[in-house]
């Protein structure tokens, strides 16, 4: 469970924190996440079933558990960014940010002026951080997180551009789309040797750039390697693979029965 701190402080302070990732829209799931532990849950608005009404309701039941609340926004959508961020999100991943416009235009949509162009109506924010609205106004900039994307070829060219971003506070690597492109669609492979080091790179461009660095990883190992190149944020356990994986072991463990007979039941 989280404390009082917000997660900002926490990332800037070099603490890792770890995120579950929910797909599954019901406010319950993601609730689940932090009441068992997690100090931040993810919303996938891009690949998973939440909108943003269920977006809403998942973040309110994560906050009343005491965790921080991110959300991954569709490709394009900074729009949503800026809805998700009123109504409680404390950071936005955007996805497949490709050029220094994108980070850019992506960026302003999360931050107030000065540095963004973010529209004033933070009644829930101010609400979920425990803040009165003047205190939101003065401490948004930097308890709002946005973190851009690094998952493609382009990316990884222009990533000194991005990193250039003020308004940018970091990068999160998409380690299956980044072994995707470059291999150019040849092959899958998010927890390879290659992909592995290329994330390494960019966590360290990150570091360098006085930016934070986050990572999405499938299995605690790669949270290790994660965590040792510099990251600090890693998500680590999807509900989607939670409940496949558990229903398959449920089943194993009763694998027995299907060796039964069909005969009558005992007592009949």
């Amino acid at each position: 469970m989280s404390d009082n701190a917000f997660l900002a402080d926490k990332l800037r302070s070099g603490k890792a924190v770890i995120t579950g990732w929910s797909q599954l829209s019901a406010p319950m799931v993601p609730e689940l996440f932090a009441r068992s532990g997690y100090e931040a849950v993810t919303l996938d608005l891009q690949h998973g079933m939440y909108d943003f009404a269920s977006a809403c309701e998942a973040m309110a039941a994560i906050a009343l558990a005491g965790a921080h609340r991110i959300a991954r926004i569709p490709v394009g959508d900074n729009a949503l960014a800026g809805r998700l961020i009123d109504m409680g999100a404390d950071c936005i991943i955007a996805p497949m940010i490709n050029s220094l416009r994108d980070a850019e235009t992506f960026a302003r949509a999360v931050k107030y002026p000065p540095i963004g162009d973010r529209s004033w109506s933070p009644f829930r924010a101010a609400m979920l951080s425990g803040q009165t609205r003047d205190q939101y106004l003065e401490n948004a900039n930097a308890q709002t997180l946005a973190f851009a994307m690094i998952e493609t070829q382009d990316a990884i060219d222009a990533l000194d551009e991005i990193l250039s971003v003020d308004s940018l506070d970091g990068v999160f690597v998409g380690p299956s789309d980044l072994s995707l492109a470059m291999s150019k669609g040849a092959s899958l492979d998010p927890n390879g040797a290659h992909t592995g080091e290329v994330a390494g790179e960019i966590a360290e461009k990150a570091l360098a750039a006085g930016k934070l660095a986050g990572i999405f990883c499938l299995n605690a190992d790669k949270v290790e390697e994660a965590y040792n190149q510099g990251f600090r944020l890693m998500s680590h356990g999807v509900d989607t693979l939670f409940l496949d994986h558990s229903a398959r072991a449920a089943l194993k463990e009763v694998a027995w029965l299907a060796e039964q007979g069909t005969g009558p039941a005992a007592g009949y």
